[in-house]
């Protein structure tokens, strides 16, 4: 299907973009959510609610135009990153899990709305980013990226440790507003 997106598909797209850069740069209101060093984000969260709320195509579109923004040079990645150096970052492949992402809940919940579709859709989403993200994380500290003293495979997945209770309650959250909001709110439900 080959359609044109109206002009409220663009805007709720661009709502979602714009979530996006405010959740990647959350820890520039709120200083204590950096860990380590490591800036606890709500980007996962967003991309998330964009595909359950928006569908596999508007959700997608989203994503797509958020990385897009960010890589030719908007400040909208975590600590107002951005530029197409990003691309070579250890975290990048998060970011480009959050397209992944966003079509995959999109798709599952377009075939099932249930309440129990949106919170598994969801916790699916948050499984896949941490894989792409965390795989894309080692492959370059391997590869490219200075990789600290005993830098192993279990290391970069026990890094993952940190963000994972907030995540998957940020995931069951998102499952539960999307449900809550398309059921409410007839309109955001898009056609696909």
């Amino acid at each position: 299907m080959n359609r044109k997106l109206r002009t409220i598909e663009i805007c709720y797209a661009g709502i979602f973009v714009a979530l996006m850069a405010i959740g990647a740069n959350i820890t520039s209101i709120v200083p204590f959510m950096v860990i380590g060093g490591v800036p606890i984000t709500l980007q996962t969260f967003f991309a998330l609610l964009s595909g359950a709320m928006l569908g596999s195509r508007l959700g997608t579109i989203s994503m797509i135009a958020y990385a897009f923004i960010g890589l030719v040079g908007a400040p909208v990645f975590a600590q107002f990153g951005s530029g197409i150096r990003t691309v070579l970052s250890p975290t990048f492949g998060f970011i480009l899990s959050y397209i992944l992402i966003a079509y995959v809940i999109g798709k599952m919940i377009e075939k099932n709305q249930s309440f129990v579709s949106y919170i598994l859709a969801a916790i699916i989403g948050l499984v896949l980013n941490y894989i792409i993200g965390t795989n894309w994380m080692y492959a370059a500290y391997k590869l490219w990226a200075q990789a600290p003293d005993a830098f192993s495979y279990l290391l970069v997945w026990l890094w993952m440790v940190i963000p994972l209770p907030k995540d998957i309650i940020l995931s069951i959250l998102a499952g539960f507003i999307a449900h809550r909001i398309r059921r409410v709110t007839p309109a955001i439900a898009l056609k696909q």
